[in-house]
């Protein structure tokens, strides 16, 4: 019997901060797997900042929109997914679709819950673990600043350190959420960016400087890093997310970058992809750290596909503690 499916399409490219009239929801028909083929309906699926640069570089009105998704097959003639499986996919923002299994990735709902698979065990997870201890080249005992250090990939950074007998520090957008930093996720000094000074924050919570700094924001927090940042640093650069929604207007550059110079600090720019032949030792880390309770995560859920936008835009306001998804019913 054929599935019916809403997806969300581009209706227009946003022009700064993305409004609901940037999107539409087209109901569409899934039709029963062919040979080879099956049918996954998805139970969530993933918003993260790096679409906004897709819908002003790459994806184009009247495109269906993609991005991480996880779910159920629950029609198949494909050897490898039998009906009640679960998958791992790019195929989000629609409810269900059809695949003839190449970009589907197992995942196990038994070993951990299926949303942490589009987050601490998903690309959120393994871009935090890549871009600290791959890029950043961390060293256990280091001093690490993290910038949106609430989110799904900064909390992270900072616990890693933490675990690995390092300072961390984080900066978040509330005073609620830096709270939350020092008390639940163990950072040893966390403030609010909007009303505090960095450059004296980073003095505060360590007074010889800082090692890594690992970079989501970029503007003043960048400027106030290169200043209290070490000998021999390395700033892996994740996002600049304070940019994101800028137009036409191009990106300020930090002023004082000459502090790289005499410093010989490291500045390096990296995608999650390029840990990809590492997922292994990521998985197995991440895994056994959330097994022995040294790694906690937060989760913001917005229901229905009807939602989607909203729960994207969200990204760009704070909205989110954790990773933000969206849970179909």
């Amino acid at each position: 019997m054929p599935f019916t499916s809403r997806q969300v399409y581009l209706k227009s490219t946003p022009v700064g901060m993305p409004t609901d009239d940037d999107f539409e929801i087209r109901e569409e028909t899934i039709a029963d797997p062919a040979d080879g083929e099956v049918v996954v309906r998805n139970a969530y699926m993933s918003v993260d900042p790096y679409m906004r640069g897709q819908m002003r570089m790459n994806w184009k009105p009247g495109m269906p929109l993609v991005g991480g998704a996880v779910g159920e097959v629950v029609a198949s003639k494909h050897p490898d997914f039998p009906e009640g499986s679960h998958v791992n996919s790019n195929w989000g923002w629609r409810e269900y679709f059809s695949s003839d299994g190449r970009g589907l990735a197992p995942v196990d709902p038994s070993l951990a819950p299926l949303s942490t698979y589009l987050g601490i065990m998903g690309m959120p997870g393994l871009t935090a673990w890549g871009g600290l201890l791959v890029t950043g080249e961390y060293k256990d005992g280091e001093r690490v600043f993290v910038s949106a250090a609430s989110g799904a990939v900064g909390s992270v950074v900072g616990q890693i350190a933490k675990i690995k007998g390092g300072l961390a520090i984080g900066s978040a957008g509330s005073d609620e959420k830096v709270a939350h930093l020092t008390s639940e996720f163990g950072f040893d000094h966390a403030f609010n960016y909007k009303t505090a000074d960095p450059l004296e924050e980073l003095r505060k919570g360590s007074a010889d400087g800082i090692d890594v700094y690992f970079e989501n924001v970029g503007g003043p927090q960048l400027e106030a890093a290169l200043t209290h940042i070490r000998p021999y640093g390395r700033i892996p650069i994740c996002g600049m997310i304070a940019h994101y929604n800028d137009s036409d207007t191009p990106t300020p550059g930090p002023r004082n970058l000459t502090e790289t110079i005499y410093k010989f600090v490291q500045l390096r720019g990296f995608v999650v992809s390029a840990f990809n032949d590492q997922q292994a030792q990521f998985r197995e880390e991440m895994g056994s750290w959330i097994t022995d309770g040294k790694i906690k995560y937060q989760e913001t859920v917005f229901d229905g596909i009807e939602k989607a936008s909203e729960a994207f835009r969200g990204l760009f306001t704070g909205v989110n503690e954790g990773k933000m998804l969206v849970k179909f019913d």
